[in-house]
């Protein structure tokens, strides 16, 4: 298989499966029933392995990464599967932080194309169980399974993990989710499994209110992560990482008294080392010193509230290159955005990205000192520009802003 060969492979499945990441809405398949029938076409193999499931609004990756960390140092060989990718596909489907072999990315979309005709995937359904067969032919010990979007329906529901999680419940999908928090959280809390411990990170009342009456329904087992002391550090360096920490901690625990071991040494360090070991990238993603350069994929309201509170903490002056995509709510950030900085608004390179000039009449009656560019990359060259070597730049507003930032940078950096 050349590069080209995987290349064209992976383009043809971007467009031959409906794609959430191109498409939005039109590309979500809810329910169950496609990704059984997938199962059953290739065996099972999610029945095969160890599983630990991941859902919430914000942090899901975060916290994924930051427990794989932690299971490596201790020993164990872990899958881990998250989405979107930044740069390349295979960085879905990880064990110990190496990404998914391109040869068997390729194999597998070949099998694709010899699907009975009654089953036609999504591309996340698709890639799902992709991650299932990986994981079952690697051998895995324990795979980490990121939800992709709300979690009843989602396609990785279909999994009987050891244990799950929660990070939070915020407004985001709300065109697929329902338009209230406690919409919202009633989707997330579908992932909770008779008879299984779920951790929540959640400090609104409401929101634990739903998670604790689905546990009980389902005889389940609830852990509050918020009352957990959260005294270690991580090399994930958001200030929002403090409650994600939490939940690791939480699952930890839980994982212990399965009988897994964990010792204290092996916690500490893998939430020391989680770059190291996982090659987790995008979340306050430190790309240069001078001049100090970070991104963060942060994309929902929540998530760019945290981001654009902890930008307050430095005092530089700070040039910020922001992009969307076309089902977020513009408004409600914009009204967040600081007068004293310097903005360069850009359109991500995915279709469903929005241009600047569809919310410039927002921008217009804000007080913000701002320009409009076709690319995440001429905004960046110009607020590198015009950036003074104390001062700062940030890149973020949505996951593909990051990944076209990285994908055309972090190359030239290495």
């Amino acid at each position: 298989m050349t590069s080209q060969e995987y290349q064209e492979a992976v383009d043809w499945l971007f467009v031959q499966a409906p794609n959430y990441q191109i498409d939005g809405q039109k590309a979500y398949k809810p329910g169950l029933d496609n990704i059984r029938k997938l199962c059953d076409f290739f065996g099972n193999p999610q029945d095969k392995i160890k599983t630990i499931h991941i859902g919430g609004t914000n942090g899901k990756g975060s916290t994924s990464n930051m427990l794989a960390s932690v299971l490596q140092e201790s020993g164990f060989k872990i899958g881990l599967y998250n989405s979107p990718h930044l740069i390349d596909f295979t960085e879905r489907i990880k064990v110990n932080g190496k990404n998914c072999d391109k040869e068997f990315v390729y194999n597998f979309i070949q099998k694709l194309k010899q699907l009975p005709e009654d089953i036609r995937p999504s591309f996340f359904e698709f890639t799902t169980i992709m991650a299932f067969e990986y994981f079952h032919q690697q051998q895995v010990d324990f795979a980490i399974i990121e939800v992709g979007l709300g979690g009843r329906l989602d396609s990785t529901n279909i999994i009987k993990p050891l244990v799950s999680a929660i990070t939070n419940v915020q407004l985001d999908h709300q065109n697929i989710l329902g338009d209230t928090i406690e919409e919202i959280a009633f989707e997330k809390a579908g992932i909770i499994k008779k008879n299984t411990t779920i951790i929540s990170g959640d400090e609104n009342s409401l929101v634990k209110k739903i998670i604790i009456n689905k546990a009980k329904e389902n005889d389940s087992h609830f852990v509050d992560a918020t009352k957990i002391e959260a005294a270690l550090e991580s090399d994930l360096k958001g200030n929002y990482q403090k409650k994600n920490i939490r939940v690791v901690l939480a699952l930890i625990e839980e994982l212990r008294k399965q009988g897994i071991n964990i010792n204290d040494e092996n916690l500490k360090s893998g939430l020391l080392n989680v770059h190291q070991n996982t090659n987790f990238i995008g979340r306050w993603f430190e790309f240069s010193k001078e001049p100090l350069t970070i991104c963060d994929t942060g994309h929902n309201q929540a998530g760019l509230a945290e981001v654009f509170n902890q930008l307050k903490g430095f005092s530089e002056h700070k040039h910020i290159v922001l992009g969307f995509v076309n089902d977020k709510k513009i408004d409600d950030v914009i009204s967040m955005l600081s007068s004293e900085a310097e903005f360069y608004f850009v359109k991500p390179s995915v279709s469903r990205g929005r241009h600047p000039e569809d919310y410039e009449y927002l921008l217009k009656k804000s007080e913000l000192n701002y320009k409009i560019f076709d690319t995440v990359q001429d905004g960046y060259l110009s607020a590198r520009q015009n950036c003074k070597k104390q001062e700062m730049i940030f890149i973020g507003g949505s996951n593909f802003v990051v990944g076209d930032f990285l994908e055309k940078n972090l190359q030239t950096k290495e």
